[in-house]
């Protein structure tokens, strides 16, 4: 009883200070975006935030197995691919070009991409799940939305500070259209994989990057 219980206070004390390093990280970086003579600063530390944001999710994540790890494989490769396409093509998301900010490209799109629709998925996924809806198709519709919504924030911020450019400046309603039929592809997976989807680093992640997101936008 002592060892589960000490275990149990290892892991309340481990996810304690990853959920505070997610808020601390994401006002830190609010405030370098806010402060022009520090933005170019961190807009290249970007990628680095984004390697830090998904590792500590994967830390924070509880009994890994297999089907976690595909979960990890299939969203990062899946997030990068159609990013290619879409950058290539101009059909799936629209026409839109990637600066800079987000790193080092392959095929015009950057590696870090991958990483950040785990972070989407993961994060969506698990607060969704807190919400004990049992249907997989209502659960995926109530994340994609919400990803879509995330997205609308998203996009000022991203051409504003270089992460990716449309043609023209104008978002097409297709790309809204794109976010949501892959996301709820990619959620329908999450849910589908037999892992522990309980994680409430998860949970300040998403929030912490959507009032990142908000506040930006309002101080823009």
């Amino acid at each position: 009883m002592e060892r589960k219980n000490d275990s149990y206070m290892k892991n309340l004390t481990r996810n304690t200070i990853i959920c505070f390093v997610i808020v601390l990280f994401h006002l830190v970086g609010l405030f370098g975006f806010w402060q022009s003579s520090f933005t170019p600063l961190f807009l290249k530390l970007v990628p680095f935030h984004l390697l830090l944001m998904v590792a500590l999710l994967i830390i924070s994540h509880h009994n890994k197995n297999k089907e976690f790890g595909l979960f990890l494989l299939v969203t990062y490769f899946a997030g990068f691919f159609i990013e290619v396409l879409g950058v290539s093509t101009g059909f799936i998301f629209g026409v839109y070009t990637y600066g800079e900010t987000l790193g080092i490209k392959l095929a015009d799109v950057p590696l870090m991409i991958g990483v950040n629709w785990i972070i989407l998925i993961y994060c969506t996924g698990i607060s969704i799940k807190y919400l004990k809806i049992r249907n997989h198709l209502v659960r995926a519709t109530l994340g994609s939305l919400f990803l879509v919504i995330l997205d609308i924030l998203i996009e000022p911020v991203a051409i504003r500070f270089n992460y990716w450019s449309w043609d023209g400046m104008n978002i097409p309603f297709q790309n809204y259209v794109a976010w949501f039929v892959f996301s709820f592809c990619m959620l329908m997976f999450f849910f589908a994989r037999k892992f522990r989807k309980n994680n409430p680093a998860a949970i300040i992640m998403l929030v912490s990057q959507t009032v990142f997101f908000l506040i930006l936008n309002w101080l823009a």
